[in-house]
């Protein structure tokens, strides 16, 4: 009779159910390796967007890229840069959309870092519970071949190959349940971060253009 321990089911198991079960820990554990490093860079880039729009929002005469923390100097920078070149024909509105975009760019090109590892979540998210069942229909498989072949089928017999086919998809569940849970987290987060961000870009991008203006004394033709 095998042993009903952790160790005591995964020793028991067959070889199949055994590597199932490997991968299965070992996708947990980079799981989770990547939900903390993400919470951590969320948590901080969070921090840098907060500072970013508080910035913005306190911007009183001309917009200086030195007084953004961390990356978001180099949005403002960017838009700086941008704001410029001025066209003469050019609308308040359309200026004002030229120098957001090119900070979008820089933007987007920042926030790419917080894609990396995400789909590796979603794919355990979806695919660790399957893994678990094929670990699991495998093992009741091998199971009910040893019972044919010996002949016995008390539950003393049958009940620890069952376990430890059904421990396969215990793993899969374990796996895939936080995986799952911090994917749609930290989108969520994400998402919010962005329209943050996205949202100090506009308040940089009116300041810009309005000192702009002003200085040609009103050579921009305000459509907006």
């Amino acid at each position: 009779m095998g042993s009903f321990s952790i160790k005591g089911m995964f020793l028991d198991a067959d070889p199949v159910v055994q590597g199932v079960m490997v991968l299965l820990f070992l996708a947990s554990l980079a799981s989770w390796v990547v939900i903390l490093a993400k919470t951590a860079l969320l948590r901080k880039v969070s921090r840098i967007v907060w500072l970013f729009k508080k910035t913005a929002n306190n911007i009183e005469s001309d917009v200086n890229p030195e007084s953004f923390p961390d990356f978001t100097a180099k949005i403002v920078a960017a838009g700086v840069k941008e704001g410029s070149d001025l066209v003469g024909e050019e609308s308040r509105a359309d200026y004002r959309e030229r120098v957001e975009r090119s900070m979008r760019v820089i933007l987007s090109g920042q926030l790419d870092r917080l894609d990396a590892g995400i789909p590796f979540l979603a794919t355990v998210g979806s695919t660790s519970p399957f893994i678990g069942l094929f670990g699991t229909v495998w093992g009741i498989m091998h199971s009910f071949i040893g019972i044919a072949a010996s002949g016995e089928t008390t539950l003393a017999v049958v009940a620890p190959g069952i376990a430890e086919a059904l421990f396969a998809t215990a793993m899969g569940l374990v796996a895939a349940i936080p995986a799952v849970i911090a994917y749609n987290k930290i989108n969520a987060t994400a998402k919010k971060m962005t329209k943050e961000a996205l949202a100090g870009i506009g308040v940089v991008g009116n300041n810009i253009a309005r000192l702009a203006y002003t200085e040609q004394n009103g050579s921009f033709l305000d459509k907006k």
